[in-house]
């Protein structure tokens, strides 16, 4: 889990209510000034100076557009990690589940394609493939090989652990949707 790094300006933009509250407000979507200060119910004044020192502490970032007049105001990478710390467990739980589903997914695939029913099916009602197409074997013929144990298993160990893993997932998701400050 990457950590976040609090300075002294960090300490003291969130030592006020007020400035956490912003926070909280900027969690839900971007915002303007004039949006923040409906929301809270403050003098624009008051909030453009809480503003200044959440930007100055790197909690929030100021986005403007070319051509437009307006400033919005957003969580910084910083100020998302404080009121929710748990993102990057859930970026790589996420994660893992997929790479798991993907490993079973590959393994049923191999699974199935060793299977005699996607051969050619006058062989298959003889069970025995001719010398030619598998090369040097003492009968000339090869009986159809059944699906080894190892090979179900994996693809089904995998689907557990995605199952699994999303489940966590999801969890830890519903559990860090609130905002922690």
């Amino acid at each position: 889990m990457s950590k976040v790094v609090l300075d002294i300006n960090a300490f003291k933009a969130l030592a006020s209510e007020t400035r956490l509250e912003i926070l909280r407000a900027l969690d839900e979507r971007s915002m303007t000034l004039n949006e923040l200060s409906e929301k809270l119910n403050l003098n624009k004044a008051t909030v453009h100076e809480h503003l200044m020192k959440l930007h100055e502490a790197g909690l929030i970032k100021r986005k403007t557009r070319e051509r437009h007049k307006w400033v919005y105001y957003k969580l910084s990478w910083k100020g998302s990690s404080l009121l929710h710390p748990d993102n990057t467990r859930i970026v790589v739980l996420f994660t893992a589940s997929i790479v798991a589903l993907l490993i079973g997914v590959t393994c049923s695939i191999n699974v199935m394609w060793s299977q005699p029913e996607f051969m050619d099916y006058d062989l298959m009602e003889k069970n025995t493939l001719p010398m030619e197409d598998v090369g040097e074997t003492s009968g000339g013929t090869r009986g159809f090989e059944e699906p080894s144990a190892t090979g179900l298993f994996i693809p089904l160990v995998s689907v557990i652990i995605f199952i699994i893993l999303i489940i966590a997932t999801i969890w830890l998701y519903r559990e860090n949707k609130n905002p922690r400050l």
